[in-house]
């Protein structure tokens, strides 16, 4: 089959659908093996359209593929993005509803409010560091429509990077003074420690991160605008959850995050 007989609008149909109805379904990957990158995004793109006309609204946006351990694991060299809404923010302490997701997992990461557009291409660090009105502790709930997350790269871009809901911590630090190359974090779930981590964790530091993606949607003519969200990535593994799980994220400068899930 030529890759351009591919319906990408059915397909984001179809994950639009899972999303809804909290059903996972079979991995694109499988069903169509030569589903291009490209593909994958315009995917992604009918999937959030199908959210904006259900009256969701894009307030920022989500990089993930981060760790060198994870694009070993899809086999890809670069990060890959995905955009949030309104209806994806849970509130910092308190519950998410298992019964709304699939198969649940959560990162900590660090997550930038902008206070300036950022347009690519030729962004710097230096640029992110300016644009950044401040960044909090947050935690990225990830869920995966694509059954079992028997993912490859194609499968996580067209389900929207595996974005389920965010939790944004309990205030918003400004980056004077703070070295987010350096700064550690403690993900505690019910009580104990299950991951450990720092900002260097994510591409060598979260505003390089920041960085790769204004100047990626640069060269889609799209940009980051003021008070848009950036989360930057996980700053160590990924931790299933299921009902009754607490888990609280604390990164060393910035603040804390607690999540329920019930």
């Amino acid at each position: 089959m030529n890759p351009s007989n591919i319906d990408t609008q059915h397909l984001g149909d179809q994950l639009f659908n899972a999303l809804v109805e909290a059903q996972a379904i079979a991995p694109l990957t499988e069903r169509y093996p030569e589903l291009t990158l490209e593909q994958a995004y315009q995917i992604q793109q009918q999937l959030i359209s199908r959210r904006m006309a259900n009256g969701e609204r894009i307030i920022g946006k989500k990089i993930g593929v981060t760790s060198q351990a994870v694009m070993d694991m899809l086999g890809v060299g670069q990060p890959d993005f995905g955009q949030l809404t309104d209806a994806m923010v849970v509130n910092h302490g308190s519950s998410v509803a298992i019964s709304s997701l699939i198969q649940p997992k959560a990162e900590g990461e660090i997550a930038f409010v902008l206070k300036h557009d950022l347009q690519g291409p030729g962004v710097t660090v230096a640029d992110v560091l300016r644009a950044t009105e401040g960044v909090m502790a947050c935690f990225e709930i990830v869920d995966s429509r694509i059954r079992d997350w028997k993912i490859k790269i194609q499968d996580t871009v067209a389900d929207n990077a595996s974005c389920g809901v965010f939790v944004l911590g309990d205030r918003l630090v400004s980056l004077r003074d703070l070295d987010l190359f350096t700064t550690g974090m403690v993900l505690e779930k019910n009580g104990r420690i299950v991951g450990t981590g720092a900002g260097a964790a994510t591409m060598g530091s979260p505003a390089i991160a920041v960085a790769w993606l204004a100047n990626t949607l640069g060269r889609l003519g799209m940009s980051l605008k003021a008070g848009e969200v950036i989360l930057s990535g996980a700053l160590s593994a990924m931790v299933p959850v299921v009902a009754g799980d607490n888990l609280r994220v604390s990164i060393a400068g910035i603040g804390n995050c607690a999540v329920r899930f019930e």
